[in-house]
């Protein structure tokens, strides 16, 4: 059953075999969002029954999930093909991360839980992302970004940024974030002995939805620390990917404390975030192949306009009995040292078999310390906004 204004076209779409959906919603437009029409149907469409609509001027489309969740999907599937720039609200009877996940992933932009609030739904406009201009950064925000990058392989990073979030919640830096975004060899799943259906590209696929609720199934607490893992398998054109900016920016207001782990400084999407951070720490070791790594990462950076007096070295697994010392690899690589972290085998061997963080009071765990209170020394904030877009204009003009 189809029911519009005779002589309007319809400008919004609603789908719900629930008649309590339909009047809960329709009491919310008309004080909220004034409408030319509002379609309704009251069972979930056919693709053929959409295609009527092809040439209605529909803005704006609300889909009843719970009713019948399987059915209601493949009305979403239908629906984003057809209208691929018609925003859906999926409408859900309770508050299910997994839930409101599974309904981003289909193609909803934003969701609506009942009792449905003037609140809620003005906030769930705010927030979406096919409306928004592009976010700027403003002084103000709450978490410093460290971003943590190895000169080349086998240095150690992973371990590293790990361990450097947990010494930042130890010290009490309050809420602490730990993010895996090297998309094709991450590994912090594999060293905390982590699993989770979602990662950092869920992330970015819905970065106008990103809130407290959608947030916390992406992450899995892990000893105090949340920890946003990369995707189990490999992801395919993760190097053409070059804005990790939704990640960052509702991480900075989320949290007080934020550490990345990626795969190194080279490609697109790495030197992204480099730009993007506010400490970038380049983890080598003292062998002369690590450091003429180095060498090479602080020319490319260079060369791609990155900011390199953010840029801090940590020499890990550093030993005076092999390799350059520390006076020698200054010299070497006309750099100041920003801390060296000592080679303790089998404290972080017994750590992975663990999958916990190796023990404050080792000697890694102790390096890691002095590091974290060395950057948290340099702390400063800035403030990240995104601005509501003409939405309501667009659907009222």
């Amino acid at each position: 059953m189809v029911d519009s204004r005779l002589g309007d076209p319809p400008r919004a779409l609603l789908v719900s075999p629930d008649p309590r959906v339909v009047l809960e919603l329709r009491r919310l437009l008309a004080i909220e969002l004034p409408l030319s029409a509002l379609t309704v149907f009251e069972t979930y469409p056919s693709r053929a029954a959409l295609a009527e609509l092809a040439d209605s001027g529909m803005l704006l489309c609300f889909l009843d999930v719970a009713s019948d969740q399987g059915t209601a999907f493949a009305a979403m599937s239908t629906l984003a093909s057809s209208f691929p720039e018609v925003p859906v609200f999926a409408l859900l009877r309770s508050n299910d991360p997994d839930l409101i996940l599974r309904c981003l992933r289909q193609g909803a932009s934003e969701f609506l839980i009942q009792p449905f609030t003037a609140d809620q739904f003005r906030a769930a406009l705010a927030k979406m992302s096919r409306f928004h201009p592009a976010r700027t950064a403003e002084p103000g925000s709450r978490a410093r970004i460290c971003c943590v990058m190895p000169a080349k392989g086998a240095c150690g990073a992973t371990t590293v940024a790990c361990h450097l979030a947990y010494a930042r919640k130890r010290q009490g830096g309050g809420k602490v974030l730990l993010a895996d975004l090297d998309g094709l060899t991450g590994t912090l799943a594999f060293l905390l002995k982590l699993k989770s259906s979602y990662s950092f590209v869920d992330a970015l696929a819905h970065a106008g939805s990103l809130e407290a609720d959608v947030w916390k199934a992406l992450v899995i607490p892990c000893h105090g620390v949340d920890v946003l893992l990369s995707p189990e398998n490999p992801v395919d054109g993760i190097g053409d990917v070059v804005d990790p900016a939704p990640i960052l920016d509702y991480s900075r207001r989320a949290y007080d404390a934020v550490v990345l782990d990626t795969s190194g400084a080279y490609g697109k999407w790495n030197l992204s975030l480099a730009k993007m951070c506010d400490d970038l720490l380049l983890v080598a070791t003292n062998e002369l192949a690590a450091l003429h790594a180095v060498l090479r990462v602080q020319a490319y950076l260079r060369s791609s306009g990155a900011d390199l007096s953010k840029m801090r070295l940590v020499i890990n697994r550093y030993s005076d009995q092999v390799g350059l010392r520390r006076e020698g690899i200054e010299t070497a690589l006309h750099a100041e040292i920003f801390e060296t972290l000592p080679s303790d085998y089998e404290a972080i061997q017994r750590s992975l078999m663990e999958g916990k963080p190796v023990a404050s009071g080792s000697r890694f765990g102790k390096g890691v310390d002095r590091l974290a209170q060395h950057l948290a020394g340099g702390q400063r904030t800035s403030e990240k906004r995104s601005v509501l877009s003409g939405l309501l204009r667009k659907l009222t003009g």
